[in-house]
């Protein structure tokens, strides 16, 4: 039988990447998005299945998974791929905002990976693959809210590495650079309602641009052909960078005691 994996976020980006490299494998794929009726790509592949999810509705994460295995009878690896942004001031954000952002990036997450874990338990084997981000190890200012959802994955996979072990499960992370990831573009922005802050922002934000642009940076293929390798390479690695400006940034907290590294990215941002 061939395997199946089952997608979430699978409508643009990392997921709808990853939906279609897996297909050119030989996978089956169960592609997982909130709107499914608006995809027009992924349901003319040969042995992909496109079905409605949620990550914020416990219930259709339970029909999507039930279909998905009543189509192609298992599932053997996870990707949670559903995610966004949110960057700026945090003393500004909405307590809407922190709530939603955590429903998305770690509490969906968290109840996917849940209920996808027993038929991988059933079928004796299994990969998850959670995606998060240079941010998900490096706190750097004004993305305190993206930063700890992130952090939060990070924490819970390697955590859940050692609690599956014993089960022939493995857990990955993939952890892309700035581009990737939208880290830039495409995130939703705090709106920012207190002045002081205004100039420190502005100092800021343009660093992003100075201190890695001149680097080789991760595209979406680059992150699904990392995902591909990560969930067939059959070893337990946990953690698998992305992009020369992720290692930038990854590689010197790993050289540096905690008050150099901190000392070092305030020099770059704020100094």
């Amino acid at each position: 039988m061939k395997s199946t994996i089952l997608i979430t976020g699978a409508s643009s980006g990392f997921g709808k990447e990853s939906a279609k490299l897996f297909q050119r494998n030989g996978w089956n794929v169960i592609a997982t998005m909130r709107s499914p009726e608006k995809e027009t790509e992924l349901n003319n592949l040969e042995n992909v299945l496109v079905v409605g999810l949620d990550v914020q509705d416990p219930g259709s994460i339970e029909k999507a998974i039930r279909v998905g295995v009543e189509h192609f009878g298992q599932i053997d690896a996870l990707i949670n791929s559903a995610g966004y942004g949110l960057m700026g001031v945090f003393e500004s954000a909405k307590a809407e905002q922190i709530k939603n952002l955590y429903e998305v990036n770690v509490f969906g997450l968290m109840e996917v990976t849940r209920q996808v874990l027993p038929y991988l338990r059933a079928g004796g084997a299994g990969v998850i693959v959670n995606l998060s981000s240079i941010a998900g190890a490096v706190g750097l200012p004004f993305g305190t809210l993206y930063n700890s959802s992130k952090f939060a994955v990070e924490g819970f996979s390697e955590a859940l590495s050692h609690e599956l072990s014993e089960l022939n499960i493995k857990v990955k992370i993939i952890e892309p650079g700035s581009i990737a990831t939208n880290f830039r573009n495409g995130v939703v922005m705090i709106e920012n309602q207190i002045p002081v802050y205004d100039p420190i922002m502005a100092s800021s934000f343009p660093r992003y641009h100075q201190l890695t642009d001149h680097l080789e940076q991760s595209s979406v293929t680059d992150v699904a052909h990392t995902i591909y390798e990560a969930v067939v390479d059959g070893t337990s690695q946990l953690r698998y960078i992305v992009g020369a400006d992720a290692h930038f940034f990854i590689d010197q907290r790993g050289q540096m005691s905690d008050q150099e590294f901190l000392a070092r990215i305030r020099q770059y941002f704020i100094g």
